[in-house]
């Protein structure tokens, strides 16, 4: 391929050619991006202090969960 074919080619064709594509499977509307902070929260940027609270309840949940599990997987000693 020469370099006025390359030129010619289209920013589509250039990324799919060289591999860097991958992000044509990532849902980037708003339904998507609700969707992804559901599955994954992080911490909020701002927001009510409702927000605030409701995280905090949910990083407790989460603290409470993995040390409840990491008690049941340690062995009883008889």
């Amino acid at each position: 391929m020469s370099l006025s074919e390359e030129a010619a080619m289209r920013a589509d064709e250039f990324l799919k050619k060289h591999g860097l594509d991958e992000d044509e499977d990532k849902d980037s509307s708003l339904r998507g991006q609700a969707l992804e902070r559901a599955l994954h929260p992080s911490r909020p940027h701002a927001g009510t202090p409702h927000d605030w609270e409701d995280w905090q309840r949910y990083q407790a949940e989460q603290q409470a969960k993995t040390e409840t599990t990491q008690e049941e997987k340690k062995p009883a000693d008889d």
